[in-house]
């Protein structure tokens, strides 16, 4: 079975010193995240990630979701006793408002923990993790009756939530979708349509239910300016709140999939189902939104989830496989081979994830953090900075370290050779897992179309603006520190890169709108890179500040962050040139053949 133990150490060196995360003690949930706290909660999460969730990942994958006739569904063995004991020991309830029975901690410390239950096991992560963002979107756009009856139950996690979207015949396209709402004169609505890819549409980890859905009020527009979003819940509640009869909406099918079998993924069928209008009408997908952006940031953790664990088992295995000898001279005479961890291709592969993860936590984190204090700040041009850099950060967290955690996958795979095609060591497992993250919660392409066609150019590219100067004035301030050399010179090619094709897009595109296309998932890659670069330069920094006061409690530690973000400079940051050319490029030769030449 695959082994796990949460990067606590990695994840302290992020909050407490890269972000300085104690200096916001005075805001409202910092107060109570004092250093000791955080580092028992992150020790608890990670004990109970290896102890709870991981036992069950391959339990999961093997056994699936079981849909009985009546349409009810059976999670894997073992999986309610242990959703309960998340419950009882108040995991979802984390960074829930206090006002409703949450513990109001930062939002930030439940990505950290999120992103150790996610390695363990992704599939079960998701039941909690899309009721997180049902919680977000009631908070965010319910009415203060909504938010009494739905929120405290759901905190507790008596009670889950999803987010119901697509239909057979549009994925992205919402303004096509065919759900409608007709008013049932108390204030109600019967909801009909269908629903596909519902992650935990049904399942019997909680008492009920409460599925958030889009549909058309009869009569509305079309077309996504016609769209309402409603709370649908699977047992209407009694005049006590409480769960009775049942509504009319049934798990018609679970979807066969390629991984997360742990997880229900539901055709959810809705025939004349009672629902509840949650913000305006016909501003639904505003209300979905901020589900959906909670949701995009958890998935990008998700990448990042099956990229650590998949990298701990191969370093494991790296570690233990012997075979050839070192280039180099034998590393191990006393063995028939040297473990293959000294081949530098092998090397290679492990650097890349183990640089990639590094960068990625702490850009998730601080990306968190900025979600924090776009709420909590108490400086308005501080709030709405930090509103900037989450609106930005998004696409580029979903989509950037999604690609890169399958990819990672793959990688991890590689290094076992024939075992890692084996189902028993659990890596084939990873990849079929981490292929979801790219598709799901706006395919990677719409990530990237996003950055491209809003983000950049959003408030006159106030975000981006802000962006550039702040990794330039980093590159300023440390290019006469000969130690940081190294780390700031690749930085300031990489943005040099990033800025070029910002202008290349700004007088392009305009002209020729295929040309913003044909260069979005490049851009998104490039500007990804150079974040995760910064991330990577601003740890290196820390790390040589804290090796040169001598009270360093770890230089072990310090020096290997220090080897792996020369690595990422040296290695990985030069792929900017590449993406640079592709944008360059224009979008001549993709779109030059017709449709009947392909």
């Amino acid at each position: 079975m695959p082994v796990y133990q949460a990067p606590i150490a990695d994840t302290l060196f992020v909050l407490n010193d890269l972000l300085d995360f104690d200096r916001h003690n005075n805001l409202p949930g910092f107060s109570d995240a004092s250093p000791d706290i955080v580092e028992a909660i992150l020790g608890e999460a990670g004990r109970f990630a290896t102890d709870m969730f991981l036992p069950l990942n391959q339990v999961g994958d093997r056994e699936g979701c079981r849909r009985a006739d009546d349409g009810s569904v059976t999670t894997p063995t073992g999986f309610k006793a242990a959703y309960a004991q998340f419950r009882e020991a108040g995991w979802g309830s984390l960074s829930a408002d206090a006002a409703f029975g949450g513990q109001g901690l930062p939002h930030t410390l439940a990505a950290a923990v999120n992103e150790f239950l996610s390695s363990a096991n992704m599939a079960f992560a998701m039941y909690p993790g899309l009721t997180r963002g049902a919680i977000a979107a009631i908070e965010q756009h319910g009415t203060p009756e909504q938010k009494q009856t739905y929120l405290p139950k759901m905190i507790e996690g008596i009670w889950t939530g999803t987010m119901n979207l697509t239909e057979p015949h549009c994925g992205t396209d919402l303004g096509m979708l065919r759900t409608k709402a007709t008013p049932q004169g108390d204030g109600s609505y019967a909801i009909t349509g269908q629903k596909i890819f519902i992650s935990a549409g049904e399942h019997d980890l909680s008492e009920n239910i409460v599925h958030l859905v889009l549909a058309r009020i009869d009569g509305a527009p079309q077309g996504t300016k016609g769209i309402s979003l409603f709370i649908v819940p699977k047992f209407v509640l009694d005049e006590a709140g409480q769960p009775g009869a049942r509504n009319g909406v049934a798990c018609g099918s679970i979807e066969e999939k390629m991984g997360i079998h742990g997880n229900a993924t539901c055709v959810m069928n809705y025939d004349g189902a009672t629902g509840y209008l949650i913000g305006e009408a016909d501003k639904g997908l505003r209300a979905m939104f901020t589900m959906m952006n909670e949701a995009r940031l958890g998935v990008g953790v998700q990448g990042l989830a099956i990229s650590e664990i998949a990298y701990q088992n191969a370093v494991v295995y790296a570690k233990d496989r012997i075979q050839g000898r070192s280039l180099s001279g034998t590393k191990a005479p006393e063995r028939q081979a040297d473990p293959i961890i000294v081949h530098p291709d092998v090397r290679r592969m492990l650097m890349t994830i183990r640089a990639v993860n590094e960068a990625g936590r702490a850009l998730i984190l601080w990306t968190a953090l900025k979600g924090d204090l776009s709420h909590l700040a108490e400086d308005a041009g501080e709030r709405q900075a930090a509103d900037d850099w989450m609106g930005l950060m998004t696409p580029v967290i979903k989509g950037v370290l999604t690609d890169k955690g399958f990819e990672n996958a793959v990688m991890a795979q590689q290094v076992y050779g024939g075992h890692g095609y084996i189902a028993e060591w659990g890596m084939e497992q990873f990849v079929r897992d981490a292929r979801i993250a790219q598709i799901y919660e706006g395919a990677n392409g719409i990530q990237a179309l996003d950055l491209v066609g809003r983000k950049l150019a959003l408030n006159g590219g106030r975000a981006v603006q802000a962006f550039f100067k702040e990794v330039s004035a980093f590159c300023e301030e440390n290019r006469s520190t000969e130690a940081m050399a190294p780390y700031t010179k690749a930085l300031k090619k990489g943005l040099n890169d990033l800025q070029q094709a910002t202008m290349w897009l700004m007088q392009n595109a305009m002209a020729e709108p295929d040309n913003a296309g044909a260069a979005s998932t490049d851009y998104m890659h490039l500007f990804g890179l150079v974040a995760l670069g910064y991330m990577s330069a601003r740890s290196a920094n820390v790390a040589q500040e804290k090796l040169a006061s001598g009270k360093a409690g770890d230089a072990g530690f310090l020096e290997a962050k220090l080897v792996t973000a020369r690595f990422f400079m040296d290695r990985l940051m030069p792929e900017t040139a590449a993406h640079l050319a592709r944008i360059a490029s224009g979008s001549d030769s993709m779109m030059t053949l017709n449709e009947e030449a392909f």
